[in-house]
């Protein structure tokens, strides 16, 4: 394919909804296995609804997830502007354009008046629809139905009106997708869309033909939210002469039940986050979780997203961005609904976190320990001790975050003893093997894991005391708990003196 050119429109009403991600995800890979180009533009025509740093938010989560825009605002600006609320007098010209052609034309009618008629409709069993069957017929107020003479009247008067789209009546339209296949609408069904609001602002409509036809866009790869409003667009295109994009509508995300499209409700309700980054409501003074802030990797965000609603064809489920690039196709995007499981979630981020190197992960743990040890520590600055332990604990962690509850022992002795655990497991005859214990480990020269463990097996089996009696009091004197990695590699790391001093401690608390 040649002279790709894709784009991602959301608006800037909020954050962005995973969901609004895995678009730009599908746009950016699709874009990058073709050589294309990955387009921002900000559909910013609803003021209403506009909030403010949405669109910064946009871009740092991008960026984040590591799928940055080619072009867009304040960047490779080739078909600027990108902010529809900048482009007012472009869309300006182009619906008058179709007013000229008789494809457009102005409705005068007022929000009050059209309730009225779908109030009546509603009354007699049936639905309003503003189209050809009624917008000639005198009770709606429009340039249709009146002389050039009034409507200049009214328009010069400053008389408030929208442009609504001329759809045609007797038409069946076939229109192409490339993840559905045909598709086809019997014209009579379509509304005529207001393609121009009172406020001087285009719809959704107007602005994203005209764009895409501007910005000489390729192939339109959306939400499936999107799929009803094709045959509109397709229809502009046709009234405008001009080229028609490739269209690819995107199954939905469903909640994790299968039913329905996920919500941020779904996310507050399972405790898990449906943002890439945290937001701060500023109206509702409410912070929402965001998988960044909750010690998601941007590499396992992208893959679990990258696998809701497409499928390589294969058994590998791990996929950095460059094999996502290489592997991914339209054609494998599914139609049906793609469901949402939170603990997969999880499960690609320990995939990731295990792909780290110890002393990656190290530097992401140091912040962690700095906040959790007030007093000084010998080991909370020693990268290679921290490296050390996140080997030994690194398997049974999803998140960095888990690896202070997994590993805070490397780090200071324990200050109390697990009950349950101390009951069942230190017996009368227990401090007295602590006290044999500490005198073999003191008169141990060589302090390594494996020479601990076999000088410790061999006076447990020379004593005839069985492992049972000696191994779990040492762990709780070393934990306090009976958890943790290797006994004696969290002996060797933490150090003869260290070790000897927690079994003393041990003996005289529990």
């Amino acid at each position: 394919m040649n002279n790709i050119r894709v784009r991602f429109a959301p608006s800037p009403t909020g954050p962005l909804h995973i969901g609004g991600v895995r678009t730009a995800l599908f746009n950016y890979l699709f874009a990058k296995k073709y050589n294309g180009t990955f387009i921002l533009r900000i559909e910013d025509t609803d003021q209403n609804r506009y909030v403010e740093n949405a669109e910064k938010y946009i871009v740092d989560a991008l960026n984040w997830c590591n799928i940055p825009f080619d072009e867009g605002v304040n960047k490779n600006e080739k078909f600027g502007p990108y902010r529809q609320s900048e482009r007012k007098d472009i869309y300006a010209k182009y619906v008058q354009k179709l007013i000229n052609s008789g494809n457009a034309y102005y409705a005068f009618d007022t929000s009050e008046e059209l309730d009225f008629h779908r109030k009546d409709h509603e009354e007699k069993g049936k639905t309003f629809i503003y189209n050809w069957h009624n917008r000639k017929k005198g009770r709606l107020k429009n340039s249709l139905v009146m002389s050039k003479e009034k409507l200049n009247v009214k328009i010069e008067s400053g008389e408030k009106y929208v442009v609504r789209f001329k759809s045609p009546s007797e038409k069946t339209l076939k229109m192409h997708d490339l993840i559905r296949g045909e598709v086809k609408i019997d014209t009579k069904t379509l509304d005529d869309k207001i393609l121009f609001k009172s406020d001087g602002m285009p719809t959704y409509h107007l602005a994203n033909v005209v764009d895409d036809h501007l910005m000489e866009i390729s192939h339109v790869i959306r939400g499936e939210e999107w799929l009803p409003s094709m045959a509109l667009h397709i229809l502009l295109y046709e009234s405008f002469g001009w080229k028609i994009p490739e269209f690819a509508h995107l199954p939905l995300i469903l909640k994790p039940t299968g039913k329905g499209k996920l919500s941020k409700r779904d996310g507050d309700k399972l405790g898990f986050p449906v943002f890439p980054l945290a937001y701060d409501n500023k109206l509702t003074g409410k912070v929402s979780s965001g998988y960044r802030e909750d010690g998601y990797f941007p590499e396992a965000v992208i893959n679990f997203l990258a696998f809701l609603g497409w499928n390589p064809g294969t058994e590998q489920e791990i996929f950095n961005l460059k094999e996502l690039i290489k592997a991914f196709d339209l054609d494998r995007v599914n139609r049906s609904g793609a469901r949402f499981d939170p603990e997969k979630t999880k499960w690609y981020n320990h995939q990731y976190l295990q792909l780290k190197t110890d002393k990656e992960l190290a530097e992401l743990f140091l912040p962690i320990i700095d906040k959790k040890l007030e007093d000084s520590s010998s080991h909370r600055n020693d990268i290679s001790y921290i490296s050390h332990v996140v080997r030994l604990i690194k398997e049974r962690a999803t998140f960095v975050k888990d690896f202070w509850d997994l590993g805070n022992f490397f780090f200071k002795a324990p200050g109390s003893y697990d009950t349950k655990a101390c009951k069942k497991q230190w017996k009368e005859s227990t401090p007295h093997l602590m006290k044999e214990l500490i005198s073999l480990l003191d008169s141990t020269d060589n302090f390594s894991a494996k020479h601990i463990e076999t000088t410790v097996t061999e006076w447990i089996t020379s004593k005839e005391l069985g492992f049972g009696r000696v191994m779990p009091p040492f762990r709780l004197a070393l934990v306090g708990a009976l958890k943790g990695p290797d006994l004696f590699e969290i002996a060797s790391l933490i150090g003869k003196e260290d070790t000897i001093h927690r079994l003393e401690n041990a003996i005289k608390k529990i």
